[in-house]
């Protein structure tokens, strides 16, 4: 047999191998080389920064003396800072009323975009449970939730927003000046004296032994748009936290989208606009000018992340002021006056022209509740209320505002227009609440009517015959109702949408489709066209409203 290491192929395997080690080797001792080189220098560099430096030449820092700033703005925290809380409130897990897996359209679904443009500090006006501002997950125990008040009576009256106590079971107030306590210390247990859910505000009450420190509130009408302002409230649990900016707005409204009558939902809520920063928690804390007196209270804040992006709103001081002494009567609860109506300011010039409004505005009557003081008095539907007691009504928030104030027994003498002829009228003022409970509670059936095309197309709109059952629903006697409308025609650019009940065009009465096409035939371009409607699915208080424009 031959020996195997003998053979020519493996000799030569042999060989290639040796040499890869050996050229493996000679690589690994270079990199070891090169690491004791790199080592070698580091050490001679180590060894320079380690000599010892003269350095006798060197000055000592001097920490000098606190100085008073020129801004002033660490005074006034110094003097209302005392009057903030901290509140937080504990709402106990309840029985919910919506079955598993069902989810309903609360803060999710289509509303996404407009829950991104207004939310509540609280994470939305869909939020469940209790109020407040930062809100625990909804685990099955107890939410808490963080707001901020502040004290304006030095037995322990404090004011807040609505939104930060309500539904809550207990609620906890800390002072700047309590000492912090264990995870088990809440605060001091605080009381509700009454709400308002029109304007979002609420007085609750602690306890004290001695007076408390309180601030001042001051004149929100002399605000002016780029005043200082500072916020102080307590962001996302900070308590004490103060931030600046200036008056951005004034007067503005917020969520503004009319009800089913044309009328602005959130009527009583006229804030000031401001810059400076707020944050969830901050909620309920004050909005103070440089004379340390609160112009405000935060309460909303424009956002699409849930945190500040420069616009926020505070309720003026002048509104808490009357809505608070109102809550501490003994009633412990708002009272507004009404006459009875549900109106429509002078938008549209076509609507001014054919129903007669003055250049300086006045407020067109939608509708006269049954039985109410303006039905008393006689005022009906297309009346333009022009003035109140002899001040002039421009729009329907000056109408509000002179009415809401009334005391409800008294009366006001309102100047109308009816046809183009001025006439007058005493008008005696209801309890607002009361009235609207009771038009609520006269609301017909849910009847809508079938989609039959009337053929009748060009106004841009289809329409059918209003089925007796909406018609008794409305208080109406007949009209015609929109099925549909073609994007982009006449009736989709003023406004009028499918389900629109129309019962007058330009002062003549629709009864019925016939009625509907001789009006609308005797219609030529340039004409103004004005619609007197209903909603079909809204409540049967909504009233009717003014929709026009000019036919191209």
């Amino acid at each position: 047999m031959m020996d195997s290491s003998n053979l020519p192929g493996r000799g030569l395997g042999q060989k290639l191998r040796a040499a890869r080690l050996s050229t493996t080797f000679l690589v690994l001792g270079a990199l070891s080389a090169g690491i004791l080189a790199g080592s070698v220098v580091t050490g001679k560099v180590s060894g320079k920064e380690q000599q010892r430096v003269d350095s006798s030449d060197a000055r000592p820092l001097v920490i000098p003396s606190p100085a008073n700033l020129s801004n002033g703005f660490s005074a006034i925290v110094k003097q209302v800072g005392p009057a903030v809380v901290n509140i937080n409130t504990e709402s106990l897990p309840k029985e919910s009323a919506v079955p598993k897996g069902h989810r309903g359209q609360g803060n999710g679904g289509d509303q996404g975009d407009m829950q991104d443009f207004f939310n509540r500090f609280f994470g939305g006006q869909g939020s469940q449970g209790g109020g407040g501002d930062d809100e625990d997950g909804g685990g099955p125990g107890p939410r808490r939730a963080l707001g901020s008040g502040f004290i304006v009576d030095p037995r322990g009256y404090i004011i807040t927003n609505n939104h930060v106590v309500d539904k809550a079971d207990h609620i906890y107030v800390k002072l700047s000046t309590d000492p912090e306590g264990g995870p088990g210390d809440q605060g001091r247990r605080a009381t509700v004296i009454g709400t308002d859910k029109e304007t979002d505000i609420a007085v609750i009450k602690i306890d004290a032994n001695q007076p408390l420190p309180t601030i001042k509130l001051g004149n929100s009408d002399g605000a002016q748009v780029g005043d200082w302002v500072l916020a102080i409230g307590s962001p996302f649990g900070l308590s004490q936290t103060v931030s600046a900016g200036i008056v951005s707005a004034k007067n503005r409204s917020i969520d503004e989208g009319p009800g089913p009558g044309g009328v602005a939902t959130n009527q009583f809520q006229k804030f000031i606009q401001t810059d400076a920063a707020i944050n969830p928690g901050n909620s309920g804390g004050p909005l103070v000018d440089l004379s340390g007196q609160v112009i405000g209270m935060n309460t909303a804040i424009y956002t699409q992340s849930m945190g500040s992006q420069g616009v926020g709103f505070a309720m003026p001081s002048n509104t808490l002021a009357n809505v608070y002494n109102m809550l501490i009567s003994p009633d412990h609860k708002v009272t507004r006056g009404s006459i009875g109506i549900q109106f429509q300011a002078a938008q549209s010039s076509a609507v001014g022209r054919v129903y007669g409004f003055a250049s300086t505005g006045g407020v067109l009557v939608g509708q006269v509740t049954p039985n109410g003081p303006a039905s008393k008095a006689g005022l009906q539907p297309g009346d333009i209320i022009t003035s109140v007691n002899g001040t002039s009504v421009k729009d329907g928030d000056d109408l509000v505002a002179i009415i809401s104030a009334k005391r409800p027994g008294s009366s006001v003498t309102l100047t109308y227009m009816r046809g183009g002829k001025p006439m007058s009228a005493s008008v005696g003022i209801a309890d607002r609440a009361k009235l609207f409970s009771d038009m609520a509670a006269n609301g017909g059936d849910n009847d809508t009517p079938e989609d039959v095309d009337s053929g009748q197309n060009k106004l841009g709109i289809k329409v059918q015959a209003t089925t007796p059952a909406v018609a008794k629903k409305l208080g109406i006697s007949g009209g015609v109702t929109v099925t549909s409308v073609r994007p982009g025609s006449f009736a989709d650019e003023i406004g009028l949408g499918q389900g629109a009940v129309i019962t007058e065009i330009n002062r003549q009465r629709v009864v019925d489709e016939n009625s509907y096409r001789s009006v609308v035939a005797g219609l030529k371009p340039g004409t103004d066209v004005v619609f007197v409607i209903h909603y079909a699915n809204g409540p049967a208080s909504a009233g009717q409203s003014y929709v026009g424009g000019t036919l191209p």
